[in-house]
């Protein structure tokens, strides 16, 4: 297989698997309202090939061998970021992750607070 021949099937690959169904899944409907998960899809892919002649060692000394060489590879990566969410009233994006950066957020705040009230206390005496 040529390396033009690995890049076409390749590229075909991504064509059939890059479609809106990727990032939007499946719409869930129940009770009046409609919730489409959403995805983050990142595509990537390469190939090469090499020609040419390379010095081989041998035991009785050097002997110039062929070279030749192709190679391809991809990959795809997939990540849930949040749904779509109508109801009769309003459409809205509802992000995942952002109630966890929220609690970490507050514990951070806490802390920094802790330690601050803890080191003004003892410079002034008072712990």
């Amino acid at each position: 297989m040529s390396t033009k021949e690995l890049i076409d099937g390749a590229v075909e690959h991504l064509r059939t698997s890059a479609s809106v169904k990727t990032v939007y899944g499946t719409p869930i409907t129940n009770d009046g309202k409609t919730v489409i998960p959403v995805a983050k899809v990142l595509y990537g892919f390469g190939a090469g090939s090499g020609h040419g002649t390379h010095t081989k060692k041998s035991k009785n000394g050097k002997t110039p061998a062929e070279g030749e060489g192709e190679g391809a590879g991809g990959a795809v990566a997939a990540k849930p970021v949040g749904v779509v969410e109508i109801t009769g009233d309003e459409t809205r994006f509802v992000p995942f992750g952002a109630s966890r950066k929220l609690a970490i957020m507050a514990v951070l705040g806490v802390g920094l607070g802790a330690a601050l009230g803890w080191f003004l206390g003892r410079r002034t005496g008072k712990s």
